[in-house]
């Protein structure tokens, strides 16, 4: 069974048999953070059983502090795991895990490099015996809803894209033993959003530590608005919550207020709202939905 690297959570116990209960897929410590924080931060905060799967570490990330610039391969993958407990813990959530244990699959680096070659790097990784490690987490939470990347991942990492792969896979492995997961949702942002929040930033640029702003085809999942079938809107503590997971991963992110950037040092909007598409399952009423457990009933 894959292993929880928090403490906190004891490996094999069984988690409170809440009404709702969501898994998330990702592939790197601060994915879930930047994709999702509001989300998960909301659900916690309601109740609901919130299960976070990482695939890697992101062994090899680059580090955005020069005091930290000393940090790669193993070194920075137990900091990055140290970083994702304070994001969890800022979110409110204790249930997260590393996919077969702290360390099965590395970090497999941007597409093309020489990295995504290394027989140990989720990119090689075998889709459906990875998947069988998902599923035993799946069989053991029994969600209701599902969120992972698109099928190019977002913007076409390689670990994003094998975490998109192995997460359906899990879904369909689930679904022929029973234990059908009933929503499946893709992290998106519709593209009238993310415009009129870059053409913000823009006018606030000079008021900001980031010389020059990102564009709409650097944000993941930017589709037409159209396909967007839900929407989770930033309430209450949510979107600090967010804000606050996010600078917890500090190796990757540096944020300013409703804006933060990469390592490449390009500023971009923090989204308070997050937004999905369904690609399994029954969507509820014409308009987009505003619950990712719209229509699924509230019995264990």
């Amino acid at each position: 069974m894959t292993e929880p690297p928090s403490p906190d959570v004891r490996p094999g116990a069984a988690p409170p048999r809440r009404a709702r209960r969501l898994l998330l897929v990702h592939a790197h410590p601060d994915d879930e953070s930047i994709n999702n924080g509001v989300t998960m931060a909301r659900y916690a905060a309601e109740g609901a059983h919130v299960t976070l799967v990482t695939c890697t570490l992101g062994e090899r990330g680059e580090v955005i502090p020069p005091e930290l610039a000393h940090l790669g391969g193993a070194a920075l993958g137990e900091h990055r795991l140290g970083e994702l407990t304070a994001a969890m813990r800022a979110l409110g959530v204790d249930d997260f895990r590393l996919l077969g244990g702290p360390g099965r699959y590395a970090d497999s680096g941007m597409m093309g490099l020489p990295d995504n070659d290394d027989p140990g790097c989720l990119w090689q990784a075998d889709v459906d015996q990875a998947a069988g490690l998902l599923l035993d987490v799946v069989r053991e939470v029994r969600p209701q809803v599902l969120v992972t990347y698109d099928p190019d991942g977002g913007y076409g990492h390689p670990d994003h894209i094998q975490a998109h792969r192995i997460a359906m896979r899990a879904a369909e492995l689930a679904a022929a033993e029973g234990h059908p997961i009933a929503k499946v949702y893709w992290n998106r942002v519709p593209r009238s959003t993310a415009e009129s929040a870059f053409a913000r930033l823009r006018e606030e640029l000079p008021g900001l530590p980031f010389a020059e702003a990102a564009g709409v085809r650097d944000v993941p999942g930017v589709v037409d608005d159209e396909r967007i079938t839900t929407e989770i809107r930033g309430e209450g503590t949510a979107p600090a919550a967010k804000a606050a997971a996010m600078r917890a991963h500090a190796t990757q992110i540096e944020v300013a207020g409703e804006f933060f950037a990469l390592s490449n040092e390009l500023a971009q909007p923090l989204f308070t709202t997050e937004y999905y598409e369904l690609v399994r399952g029954e969507r509820t009423g014409a308009g987009r939905e505003d619950d990712l457990f719209a229509g699924i009933g509230e019995t264990p």
